[in-house]
């Protein structure tokens, strides 16, 4: 939930940043950039042990840093820039349901009837929160549209992939390395370090500084660690929490008004949240997940 918040109070903050002249994928590289240097700085100084993988998990860091954290964020900002936002926000948070289907299908989670009914609940008010029922999808641009779906699939995937490492690593080692991979691929596809060169003035580094720490690191950290406590399907699901915070900051900050179905489907999502919680039982792990084995030989730094 607190993620949910985070993530919600730097969509404002991007906003504000987009009206300044920064564009999507300025905002995405820098947004990488800052939170891995960060990231970087504190391990070295606090524990160096979070820098140490196994080789032969190299590829699962590439696909979720690399892929699924670098075009989750990109996907969804420039589907924010062809359709509406409302609408963007609602295909991203279609992921919770390919999060249940994978995880039911592929890692023997069970489906329970309290799970159903959170993520049908859940989904309807997220769909009432951005005024789905005043969306005209079909008359939107299309690469918009693919581009939310994208995020949607970019997004589950990330959820998986973080769920399976976090069996065999920490969180913070595997946030790590999907900064650090994201940030490869975000100085391969724009032109590498243009952000030197760019005339921010310092209230909008100021404002990016803020979204890398408190729009990114922190909240891509509690996420995980949400994901270890609660598994991917619960946290995917509390996730869409977002929606509703974001709607609550336009209104106090940037004066904009909710409208009484909106409100009715931010009582539908946490409504959602909170039987999921109270009804929590302990789902049984596939056997290669709970019992990962260990060859120090393997270890690189």
């Amino acid at each position: 939930m607190a993620a949910a918040i985070m993530w919600a109070s730097s969509g404002v903050a991007g906003k504000a940043l987009f009206a300044g002249g920064i564009t999507p994928f300025e905002l995405v590289q820098i947004r990488v950039t800052l939170s891995t240097l960060l990231l970087a700085i504190i391990f070295c100084l606090h524990d160096r042990n979070v820098f140490r993988i196994r080789s032969k998990d190299l590829g699962y860091f590439l696909l979720l840093g690399g892929v699924a954290m670098a075009f989750v964020q990109i996907t969804y900002f420039y589907a924010v820039s062809k359709i509406q936002v409302a609408a963007a926000v609602f295909l991203e948070y279609l992921a919770p349901i390919l999060v249940a289907f994978f995880s039911i299908c592929f890692w023997k989670e069970r489906l329970t009837l309290t799970k159903f009914l959170s993520l049908v609940i859940s989904l309807a008010g997220c769909y009432l929160v951005v005024g789905g029922y005043n969306l005209h999808l079909l008359k939107m641009n299309r690469v918009g549209i693919l581009c939310g779906l994208s995020a949607a699939l970019c997004f589950a995937a990330y959820t998986l992939i973080g769920e399976r490492m976090m069996q065999r690593y920490s969180p913070w080692t595997v946030l790590f390395y999907a900064f650090l991979f994201a940030t490869f691929t975000w100085h391969i596809i724009p032109p590498p370090f243009q952000y030197l060169w760019a005339s921010h003035s310092l209230g909008q580094w100021g404002w990016l500084l803020y979204i890398s720490v408190i729009g990114t690191v922190i909240p891509f950290a509690l996420f995980f660690m949400g994901i270890n406590h609660i598994r991917s399907t619960r946290a995917s699901i509390t996730a869409t929490l977002e929606p509703i915070a974001a709607g609550l900051l336009a209104y106090l900050f940037l004066g904009e008004g909710l409208a009484p179905l909106q409100i009715v489907g931010g009582a539908m999502v946490v409504g959602a949240i909170v039987l999921l919680q109270l009804k929590r039982e302990h789902d049984e792990l596939a056997p290669a997940l709970i019992r990962p084995s260990y060859d120090n030989s393997e270890i690189v730094k």
